[in-house]
């Protein structure tokens, strides 16, 4: 079920209202707020540095279980990103939802296997590597542009296989227009 933002907004405060209060040396697990579901759902978290890790499972889900998913978690950040921070969640949002797909899906944790999931994650960045690597550079200026444009004209080729588009490497001699002021 999708909430609305503003809702969102009101859970992410609660629960920054309960976490912030609580001491370090206290347990790692509270009741849900409120707009969580009250006694039906707790809150499992870890604080890093400057960084919560927090997860709302219902009362069924171990506790224990949860913080240790958390820990394989962090080290997995710590791996990809070499000493995460707040810039790597915030900068790298898509590469973090694919390391927390790579553990968890629909709910159920699928992998805590630190070696599986650092194998994946490689595989997952070199098909973006071989992806980038058609327009890695375009010319003395450098442009990088990813492997949008070769996704770009094969998705082209597919639908319109009888159409003669331009190839790859002719599209690396366009020049580009100067921006320059006059």
């Amino acid at each position: 079920e999708r909430m609305e933002a503003e809702m969102q907004q009101q859970i992410i405060r609660e629960t920054f209202l309960l976490l912030s209060k609580r001491e370090d040396s206290v347990c790692n697990f509270l009741e849900g707020g409120t707009l969580i579901g009250g006694s039906d759902f707790r809150l499992v978290y870890r604080h890093y540095a400057t960084l919560y890790f927090v997860f709302c499972v219902d009362s069924s889900e171990s506790e224990l279980g949860i913080l240790d998913l958390i820990q394989v978690l962090v080290e997995t950040l710590d791996r990809c990103f070499e000493n995460v921070c707040e810039l790597d969640l915030i900068f790298h949002m898509d590469k973090v939802h694919y390391i927390l797909q790579e553990i968890v899906m629909g709910g159920m944790v699928v992998e805590t296997n630190q070696t599986e999931i650092l194998t994946h994650i490689e595989a997952q960045q070199q098909i973006e590597k071989k992806e980038a690597g058609v327009f890695g550079s375009m010319g003395p200026k450098n442009i990088s542009m990813g492997g949008a444009p070769a996704r770009a004209l094969s998705a082209a080729k597919s639908m319109a296989p009888n159409v003669n588009l331009p190839k790859l490497a002719d599209l690396q001699n366009i020049s580009l227009p100067s921006f320059k002021k006059l």
